[in-house]
């Protein structure tokens, strides 16, 4: 069924709120948001009335690793109400298989970084060969960008666009400082040839990083958006300028940020044990959310990422919403930490319901280029999200899910609910 009209509900679009509210989806687009008064009575399409429900955009989770291209990501993300999601690093024939899996039922709409910009032996390969020395890794890793001069990053820029048909470009920055190790991470030099070869060809570029340092470090190398948050200190002005200066965005992930504290293991354990999450999850991944990382010095603190949070969107800073949920990533499950996520924005950081909401929306579109999605408004694609109750108020009323349609099909989990 993609020609359908839901009324009598509520509608936050990912700009504002109808209180009574339809939406009508014809041929996966949305054909027209409004006033449920306001409906044309002469469409003859099935129509469902679901009052005391309310219905959102799809979710994007700005940040997850689909790894080894595992089949469980993109089904999971979609139970969850994301309707698309952005990996932010994989390798090429992961990347292909999971582009040729998001053309089947049931599956979010995958974006991809492709392969991300490393340098040898630099991050992530130390955090993944101390827990998986097995042949296969290996030679995966063997197969990574090894960059140094502007010639390869030109030449890895280009076979990633031909081999991954990428998105963005994700660079990676991790000293180990924040975690009280020393890896090899990109010079200055290099991040700022990485920044200028990606933006000549009109990429977007993100950046992984986890310290002050490393962060200044990115900024001023003219990165666009930050994949993580600082832990291993207060925040500064120095930080808050930076940003300003480049108009860059922040994906935070809190949620894996407390896993790697530990600091936040007492609720990955209530999001895990969920009623409401059981039959979405299989038993391997509800496992996982249950245990932590653990990777950071005793100093680093959640606390700290919090506070980031704050001084940063005070000053004006967009924060988009994702997850970093991965596979191998304890203390993440794909779909589900976009709702522990959600809920740290809004209980830690301060963000209103309808602040946290629009940051897993219609920011994370328009930060992203995604100007088909985000919102729901004539013309875009048909991705919902239907829940009982009002997130707008409570936040933990986006687990009430009733209903995800990617493209205005509707998720085969929610069958009958209509």
């Amino acid at each position: 069924m993609s020609n359908f009209i839901i009324t009598d509900v509520r509608v936050y679009t990912g700009e504002f709120v109808i209180e009574h509210g339809y939406i009508h989806v014809q041929d996966g687009k949305i054909a027209s948001v409004g006033e449920t008064s306001s409906l044309p009575s002469a469409i003859d399409v099935p129509t469902f009335a679901k009052p005391g429900h309310t219905l959102l955009p799809g979710l994007i989770d700005a940040h997850i690793h689909a790894d080894k291209a595992n089949p469980v990501a993109l089904p999971q993300s979609l139970r969850f109400g994301c309707t698309t999601v952005c990996d932010m690093h994989n390798e090429y024939a992961n990347t292909q298989k999971l582009q040729q899996q998001m053309l089947e039922p049931d599956t979010a709409e995958l974006k991809t970084a492709g392969q991300a910009a490393t340098i040898d032996n630099g991050w992530p390969i130390p955090v993944i060969t101390a827990h998986d020395k097995s042949p296969e890794t290996a030679a995966e890793i063997a197969t990574w960008p090894k960059l140094s001069t502007r010639e390869d990053v030109i030449e890895y820029l280009e076979t990633n666009k031909r081999k991954s048909n990428n998105d963005y470009v994700k660079l990676m920055n991790e000293s180990g400082r924040s975690m009280g190790a020393e890896f090899s991470h990109p010079t200055k030099e290099l991040q700022r040839i990485i920044v200028e070869e990606s933006h000549k060809l009109g990429y977007l570029t993100t950046a992984h990083a986890t310290c002050l340092t490393d962060t200044l470090d990115v900024l001023k190398a003219g990165v666009d958006g930050l994949a993580h948050t600082i832990c291993d200190q207060p925040p500064t002005q120095e930080l808050v300028d930076a940003y300003k200066k480049n108009n860059a965005w922040l994906n935070p992930t809190l949620a894996a940020i407390g896993s790697l504290t530990t600091e936040g293991k007492e609720l990955q354990e209530k999001f895990a044990h969920d009623e409401r999450v059981r039959d979405l999850i299989g038993e391997k991944e509800m496992g996982n959310l249950c245990k932590c990382m653990a990777m950071t010095i005793p100093t680093a603190k959640v606390e700290y990422a919090y506070e980031s949070v704050r001084l940063l969107r005070k000053a004006g800073i967009d924060i988009v919403c994702g997850s970093d949920a991965a596979g191998p990533a304890l203390g993440t499950a794909w779909g589900l930490s976009m709702h522990h996520e959600l809920r740290l924005l809004v209980n830690e950081v301060g963000m209103s319901p309808e602040e946290a909401l629009r940051s897993a929306t219609a920011v994370t579109a328009k930060r992203f280029r995604f100007n088909d999605r985000g919102r729901l408004a004539a013309g875009l694609k048909a991705d919902l999200l239907l829940v009982a109750g009002n997130p707008l108020e409570n936040i933990e009323d986006t687990l009430n899910l009733r209903g995800v349609w990617r493209d205005g099909k509707l998720c085969s989990v929610y069958d009958g609910i209509l």
